[in-house]
């Protein structure tokens, strides 16, 4: 078979003439492919080790934020804060540390240490994770209603609302923010809530509830128009 040329008689460059080609590279350029393969391994050898390490640290903060837990569970709020607060403070970035942060404000309103709850909760809800965020609000309104700030409740309860991934929190959470708005004398707001759980949320179980307050709030009449 006759070879293929690109010029008149010269063959075309094969593979085994290529890789010759990278041989006599490497073999002119030894010291650069020493470092690039030095460099490959340190780059490697990170990676592994910054994967070993998160795990690590995850599961070193998992195992503190069960003796919180413990601590929660048998009602020793000092010891539970105590745990919470190096779990949040010494691992974040953890998932253990984003539940650290819901416990600890449980443990803070379970004290009826309502302001350094809303403390912790305002810190932590705008940043916190999609999976944490509805009941970070969430706590944070019901820490402001305890502490007698009805109207930061209500904002609270609807940012709560706003993040939560299932039409039964969501329900719940503007159930809790008409109340809140009630509470602060803004009827409208109020209205506005019950109206999107009855016109949106119809099939959950606060649309009951809501559907009576609209009729007490409204006495029949339209007004407010539902919240997005």
């Amino acid at each position: 078979m006759a070879t293929t040329v690109t010029t008149p008689g010269r063959p075309a460059p094969t593979e085994p003439a290529a890789f010759a080609g990278v041989m006599e590279w490497l073999t002119d350029h030894r010291r650069a492919a020493t470092y690039l393969a030095a460099l490959v391994l340190i780059a490697a050898a990170l990676f592994l080790w910054s994967l070993l390490s998160a795990r690590t640290e995850e599961q070193n903060a998992s195992r503190q934020l069960e003796q919180g837990l413990l601590a929660f569970g048998s009602k020793n709020y000092p010891l539970a804060a105590s745990v919470l607060s190096r779990v949040v403070e010494n691992y974040s970035g953890t998932h253990a540390a984003e539940e650290g942060n819901i416990l600890l404000a449980q443990v803070r309103l379970a004290q009826g240490q309502s302001q350094l709850a809303i403390d912790i909760l305002k810190r932590f809800a705008p940043k916190a994770d999609r999976n944490y965020q509805p009941q970070a609000y969430a706590l944070l309104g019901a820490a402001y209603e305890n502490a007698a700030h009805p109207k930061d409740a209500a904002v609270a309860y609807g940012q709560a609302a706003a993040a939560a991934p299932y039409p039964f929190l969501r329900a719940q959470y503007l159930s809790d923010a008409g109340r809140a708005w009630l509470a602060a004398g803004d009827t409208a707001q109020a209205v506005a809530a019950y109206r999107t759980i009855a016109q949106q949320l119809d099939s959950t179980s606060a649309a009951g509830e809501a559907k009576v307050r609209l009729g007490e709030l409204t006495k029949g009449a339209g007004q407010a128009v539902a919240v997005p």
